[in-house]
């Protein structure tokens, strides 16, 4: 009988790649893969740690895996495990933590019987390991990229997965063929700044990349998944306006509205660059969906700075915000900083923008009601609905029916449904 492996993915898109390669690497070695609220042999927890919030994510879920399946063995991996190694071996439970090289080396870690539980490299010798979701959704992540070299004062992505390093265009394009194979018609690209992709054995640019994706033969759409804006070329956005597959949505860090906190941040564009690419980008492709990630309660943000933000947010065409609310994390510079927020003006801050997030989303989908769209379908049945995307991003239901599964069907939005998703008809 085969052992059984359950997955827990926290965070990002990048994560949900890598988890999705190590299964397949756990099936080859004759693992079966179950849900996570399932009794297992064996659970895998991706980590993230972009916020506090998220290690204590972590902690619970380790508890709930103990209370399932008692004799499992559990694997802690990911941002969280690479940055805080011993204190996830210290929890009741863990059997083994890996670090950002080891967790693609789990089949052969569980072959070695040692007392020792954590395996974790030095971020200075880290490798590439490609990665891509298959099979776990309608759209596949597909990793170009890992790492960061940018230093922003806020954020431990750079200690926990290192220097920035790429995957090579040969290699990307034979990833992508797989998931064409697989029937899967939608790919989106990911990374940790994706906009840094550079091929070093062919020097190709991420504007390269692109170019060559446009010609792989069965996938029909692909989505930028977020790029710093400063790394938003004027060709690029060419591209995607004229692009059959390169769909008209684009994620787009903001993290702020005040030059003066975005210079705290230490980014690498102003409020001025920042609006002036937004705006670029929505004269070339009319009915393009712009979201951006905003942080809130960061150190010196203090009422009027705030007010910046909500202004410049309310004064761009965007149709809705990632909010994050500043988290203390170690080993950055932010920690350190004077004009501390308090968390509870950090809450009603991060409210008051989700909120006009809200308000943002409602008023694009508004636009597009009563209008003929394409959108690619998901698998589920959710309540005898089915849900997808449009191309510019809108989230879309239809009436389920088996023939409509993962395909890419003309509608007509009708109108909202109590949740703000959009109910639509087959035309």
């Amino acid at each position: 009988m085969k052992k059984t492996v359950a997955f827990y993915t926290l965070g990002c898109k990048l994560n949900f790649s890598e988890t999705s390669t190590i299964g397949r690497q756990l099936s080859k070695v004759g693992y079966a893969k179950t849900n996570f609220d399932k009794k297992a042999d064996l659970y895998v927890i991706n980590t993230c740690s972009v916020t506090e919030n998220a290690n204590k994510e972590c902690r619970r879920i380790i508890r709930k895996t103990k209370k399932i399946a008692p004799l499992s063995k559990v694997i802690v991996t990911g941002c969280y495990a690479q940055l805080k190694p011993k204190e996830i071996a210290s929890i009741n439970g863990v059997d083994m933590v890996l670090g950002a090289n080891e967790k693609f080396n789990i089949p052969d870690l569980l072959k070695i019987k040692s007392e020792h539980k954590v395996f974790n490299s030095n971020l200075e010798n880290l490798d590439y390991h490609s990665s891509f979701s298959l099979n776990d959704r309608s759209r596949s992540f597909l990793k170009i990229q890992d790492g960061c070299d940018y230093p922003c004062t806020y954020c431990t992505i750079p200690l926990a997965r290192g220097k920035s390093r790429c995957d090579t265009v040969e290699n990307i394009l034979r990833n992508v063929n797989e998931i064409a194979e697989n029937g899967i018609k939608e790919i989106v690209l990911t990374g940790v700044n994706i906009g840094e992709f550079k091929d070093l054995n062919s020097k190709e640019s991420f504007y390269d990349l692109i170019v060559k994706l446009e010609e792989v033969k069965g996938i029909e759409r692909y989505r930028i998944s977020s790029i710093e804006p400063n790394l938003i070329k004027e060709h690029i956005i060419e591209f995607v306006s004229k692009s059959k597959k390169f769909m008209p949505h684009f994620h787009i860090p903001m993290q702020s509205g005040s030059d003066f906190i975005l210079g705290k941040m230490k980014r690498r564009y102003n409020t001025k660059l920042y609006s002036s690419k937004i705006l670029a980008i929505t004269k070339a492709i009319p009915d393009v969906c712009i979201g951006a990630d905003v942080i809130v309660g960061f150190p010196g943000e203090t009422e009027k700075e705030f007010e910046k933000t909500l202004n410049f947010i309310k004064d761009l065409p965007l149709a809705y915000l990632h909010v994050f609310t500043y988290s203390e994390r170690e080993n950055t510079a932010a920690i350190n900083f004077d004009g501390g927020v308090s968390k509870q003006i950090r809450s009603e801050r991060s409210k008051m923008l989700r909120i006009l997030s809200d308000k943002l989303k409602r008023s694009f989908y508004q636009k597009y009601l009563q209008t003929e769209q394409t959108a690619l379908f998901e698998r589920e049945n959710k309540g005898g609905f089915l849900f997808g995307f449009t191309d510019n991003y809108i989230k879309v239901k239809i009436t389920f029916a088996e023939k409509h599964i993962q395909q890419k069907l003309n509608i007509n939005l009708l109108s909202f449904d109590s949740d703000g998703n959009v109910l639509s008809e087959l035309v």
